[in-house]
């Protein structure tokens, strides 16, 4: 092998293993390379075998004129052998290849000459190498999968290794995955080439379901892109997480863990301050097993795990010793509880320290080798899981237990596809898939007994049955069909597709159909003085009956060329065009109609976005490569935006208050003898909470009421989506360190917002506020920003591997990221709401609530062995410093906008001030994991027991490692002192386990 050819090869192999990018909608991988002589010469004719040691899969081919070879659909993973052999040549072979996810090797040989030249035989695990990304990204092996430390059994945890991918771990167990300062709302998750992202979009984890929806354990490689230049990708605008699932081979092989952790292994101290918990006990349990059914021919893979852990809540009064203690006592605490067993009669319950939650989920993989040139794959995923959450969670917010509700979602997945080599330039993939998802939302307490606000001067408490889950059911099922084609002709490899994703959704969400109460003050709780009453359902008091039953269709179509018109160059070129198609339209409002002179009704159907993308790859030497391109993306706008307008639409559903009726402004107590009460269920003492006034009972069976905003689409809404700009390097130093950069910028181009239809300005206040009036029926819209936001990111990475079992990767992220309006929320006045405002009109760019200025990463393995090789010994870090969440500081002023109270609040800004301006403190952790494998009981197998610590900062220092930022919507008003801290990401948290593999 020449000097070009050997450094091209290492190279080449060097671009494989570091896992820069991933195919994100690709299950499978592709080879091809050119065979020439020693003395560069093309040698055509030549026979290249490629086999998989572990499935008995074997594919030949001839090399063309050019020397050229190709194989295509090849199952991703390890143990691949390439052989290379011509008439009047020797035979050169490569063994222990990796094929990466989604990725085309470039492999070249050099044959010798003559006929009697001995095999020439090399190891591809031994050559350290780094994979070339057509676009900024990062994809993590099987290796890392298992020796990074973990603790949640998340991808996610995995993720967060690139410094471009800020994992918020301020929510619990939520974790969302922010790529580049975007919306985790605006990322897509996709499993064995089909999308099981947030369908709807009510998750901030990405997931439809509590936690990831599948066993970690059966996780083969994950890769995350964020400008991807290539047609296949699509359904997202931040980046893509991309997931292929391991598959059986003619070996059994499997495994089976259990970890642990419970309340005395997390941290009992912050800061010098004692910390009280509830008590709790958590434990995880899995098995995975593979092998074949018919050896070279069928195998099968399956994966099972279980939790059984538990939610903490970590607010309590002054002086409880509680993480975060809110401004109320227990004296105030206590006389709520009296008030609302006997006036009320009705228990409210403790206040929550700990509840157990569980989750379960379920892997079926099968594979077929129908021959060498076809095979099939399907996949079945269950997962039913379940979290206990605080709907109003803020520190000036307290909720007794019953206030709580489970989230839970149950998910049934298939997915099937058969791949086919009709010849050596012809390819096809067909997949189908198929998902449905039963999400659930159910109050701690019932939903007999409506919720009650009691506002205290710092501080609102909570009880009885959160208003939003009185009436909250979600359902949907989604269809993908797709086909793929890959023609290879006069060196342009050729990719055309049609895909489809038809989706179904059963979406009820009326709030307040217990009704909703507020009180101001505890004496008037106690006196039955109400400051709001609030009641929403559908006329027939069934809310079924106001549900939003809908669904649309998108429709893909891509081709792309990707050639190479000069040597150690190639472009990828193609067009992707994504169209939008739907029979439901929301339920038309003739009162709408009169006043806006439209209807209500528009949708998506017809609606299409061409997406151009152009990308390179420049081998500039042996060891130095750039790539970059521009392209369009579109996707990742959840859909629960779109099912606001089929539901709030004022047809379905109708909402009264009790100030018309005199109920809110001191004249009326809801004991006064002559309320009469209705809709009470069977059981229930008869008074407020149980039941509804009849003023508002009839109003709203009578089709009238003092409506909510109607919800609609703009006319002339277009698909957002975003122009992604990209350009970086990878380069392979002498001694093997590997240093790759990538700078990424994008725009925005017709970005979702959310604003008020019905206003108009008729003025402007002395500091320059505008003043507005409500002219025709009050609604919200969902439609387009005129203004572009724009998004920098520069990330530099340096990785190193050492023979002697130690290596490390280096990280770091800049990024400079814009948006108009966050869209944090499901509802649409809750978007239009929950952001700092100088007009909440208006239309400006500002720093993006997800953006993290700075963020460095770091990991560190090592790996020896003792006595002989009988114990292995591996100890893993992972450390991050990054600076602090944006926020807003806003005015203690109440600026009157004069349309609508809720506005004169804590997220309007100073004239002249920006919204996110600001930064919380800068955060930094360090995990580490600690395993010591033993011999098994037979050869090959182990046994390990392993330690995994979370913020081992704080472990070591109960002052460090402590994460502060402000509470959602990331707003403080001028004069607040202090920086809330946040107790689940800042306490320590020890587990441990043991697994067996084999």
């Amino acid at each position: 092998m020449n000097k070009y050819a050997i450094g091209r090869s290492l190279f080449t192999l060097a671009l494989m293993l570091i896992g820069l990018a991933a195919n994100a909608q690709e299950t499978s991988s592709n080879i091809r390379g050119v065979v020439t002589g020693a003395g560069g010469q093309p040698v055509s004719n030549a026979t290249v075998t490629v086999r998989n040691e572990d499935k008995g899969l074997t594919r030949r081919t001839q090399t063309n004129a050019a020397g050229e070879y190709r194989f295509a659909n090849l199952p991703v993973g390890a143990n691949y052998t390439l052989t290379a052999a011509g008439s009047g040549y020797g035979v050169q072979k490569l063994e222990d290849l990796s094929l990466n996810l989604g990725k085309t090797a470039n492999i070249d040989f050099t044959l010798e000459s003559g006929e009697s030249i001995e095999e020439v035989i090399v190891s591809a695990t031994a050559i350290p190498s780094a994979q070339l990304a057509v676009g900024p990204s990062a994809s993590f092996d099987l290796q890392t999968l298992e020796t990074l430390p973990a603790i949640n059994r998340n991808i996610n945890d995995i993720l967060r290794a690139d410094p471009r991918l800020y994992v918020d771990e301020s929510r619990g167990e939520i974790n969302e995955v922010q790529c580049a300062g975007k919306n985790s709302r605006f990322n897509s998750l996709t499993v064995d080439g089909v999308r099981l992202n947030d369908a709807f979009g009510l998750n901030a984890n990405g997931y439809p379901t509590e936690r990831i929806p599948f066993s970690y354990d059966a996780i083969n490689q994950v890769a995350v892109e964020l400008a991807p230049f290539d047609v296949e990708y699509g359904g997202f605008s931040a980046c893509n997480i991309n997931a292929v699932t391991k598959s059986g081979t003619n070996n059994f092989h499997g495994s089976v863990f259990f970890d642990y952790t419970d309340d005395r292994l997390r941290a009992d101290s912050l800061e010098g301050d004692a910390i009280q918990s509830g008590k709790y006990d958590e434990k995880r349990y899995g098995a995975t097993f593979g092998g074949p059914i018919v050896k070279d021919t069928l195998f099968f893979f399956l994966a099972y795990e279980k939790l059984e852990g538990a939610n903490l809540f970590d607010r309590g009064p002054m002086g409880s010793g509680a993480v975060n203690e809110v401004n109320i006592t227990q004296a105030q605490i206590d006389e709520i509880i009296e008030i609302s067993n006997n006036r009320y009669g009705y228990d409210p319950g403790p206040i929550p320290g700990s509840l157990d939650n569980e989750d379960e989920k379920m892997l079926v993989k099968l594979d077929l080798n129908i021959s060498d040139a076809h095979r099939m794959s399907f996949t079945y995923t269950y997962n039913d899981g379940s979290n206990f959450t605080e709907s109003d969670s803020e520190q000036s917010e307290f909720e007794f237990l019953n206030h709580l509700y489970e989230r839970g979602a149950k998910l049934n997945s298939y997915v099937g596809s058969i791949y086919s080599d009709w010849t050596d330039d012809f390819s096809t993939e067909v997949r189908i898939g198929y998902t449905k998802l039963d999400n659930r939302q159910l109050s701690v307490g019932g939903t007999d007994f409506g919720e009650i606000r009691v506002e205290l001067d710092d501080v609102d408490v909570y009880l009885g049955g959160d208003d939003s889950r009185q009436s909250n059911k979600l359902d949907y099922d989604i269809l993908n069909l797709a086909f793929k084609g890959k023609y290879y002709l006069n060196g342009h490899a050729l990719t055309f597709a049609y895909e489809r994703e038809a989706l179904d959704i059963f979406n009820l969400f009326v709030q307040h159909t217990e009704t909703e109460i507020r009180f101001d003050g505890i004496e008037n709780f106690r006196n039955g003085f109400a400051d709001a009453i609030y009641y929403n359902n559908a006329p027939s008091n069934n809310p079924q009956d106001a549900a939003a039953d809908w669904g649309y269709a998108i429709n893909t179509a891509y081709l792309q060329d990707e050639f190479s018109p000069i040597d150690r160059l190639t472009l990828i070129a193609g067009i992707r065009y994504d169209w939008y198609t739907t029979d439901d339209q929301p339920a038309e409002n003739t009162d709408f109609v009169a006043e806006y002179g439209f209807s209500n009704t528009a949708t998506l159907d017809g609606e299409g976005l061409l997406q151009p993308r152009l990308g390179f790859t420049f081998d500039f030497t042996d060891e130095t490569a750039f790539h970059g391109g521009v392209g369009r993306y579109s996707g990742g706008n959840p859909n629960v935006w779109l099912s606001n307008n089929y539901s709030a639409n004022n047809v379905l559903q109708f909402g009264q208050r009790g100030r018309s009726f005199g109920y809110t402004d001191g004249s009326r107590s809801l004991f006064d003898s002559n309320v009469v009460y209705v809709a009470c269920e069977e059981g229930v003492p008869e008074g407020p909470g149980y039941c509804v006034p009849q003023e508002l009972f009839d109003a709203v069976a009578g089709g009238t009421g003092d409506n909510f905003d109607i919800n609609y689409l703009d006319p002339d809404f277009k698909i957002p989506s975003e122009w992604k700009f990209a350009l970086g390097l990878t380069h392979v130093f002498p001694n093997a360190y590997i240093f790759n950069a990538d700078v990424l910028y994008t725009r925005s181009e017709d970005s979702a917002i959310i604003l008020h239809g019905d206003l108009e300005q008729t003025g402007t206040t002395p500091d320059g506020y505008p003043i507005y009036r409500s002219v025709r029926e009050s609604s919200l819209y969902l439609t387009n920003s005129n203004t572009t936001a724009e998004s920098w990111s520069l990330a530099l990475g340096l990785s190193k591997s050492y023979a002697n079992g130690f290596d490390f990767t280096l990280g770091y992220a800049y990024t400079d990221a814009e948006d108009i309006n966050p869209m944090t929320s499901s509802v649409a006045f809750s978007n239009y709401q929950n952001r700092a405002f100088f007009d909440p009109q208006e239309d400006v760019a500002s720093t993006s609530n997800y953006n993290i200025t700075h963020r460095f990463t770091a990991t560190a393995n090592y790996f020896r062995e003792f006595f002989n090789g009988l114990v292995g010994v591996n100890i893993s870090l992972y450390g991050a410093v990054n600076s602090g969440q944006p926020y807003s500081i806003t005015t203690a002023a109440r600026p009157i906008y004069g349309f609508t109270p809720f506005l004169e609040g804590e997220n309007v800004l100073r004239p002249g001030v920006v919204r996110n301006a600001e930064n919380s403190p800068w955060w930094e952790k360090v995990d580490l994991r600690i395993s010591a494998d033993f011999p098994g009981f037979t050869q090959g197998s182990k046994a390990s027991a392993f330690l995994v610590i979370d913020n081992l900062t704080n472990l070591l220092n109960d002052d460090w490692g402590v994460l502060r930022e402000h509470d959602f919507p990331q707003t403080v008003e001028e004069g607040t002192v202090g920086i809330p801290r946040i107790g689940d990401a800042s306490r320590y948290e020890i587990r441990f386990g043991v697994q067996y593999a084999f």
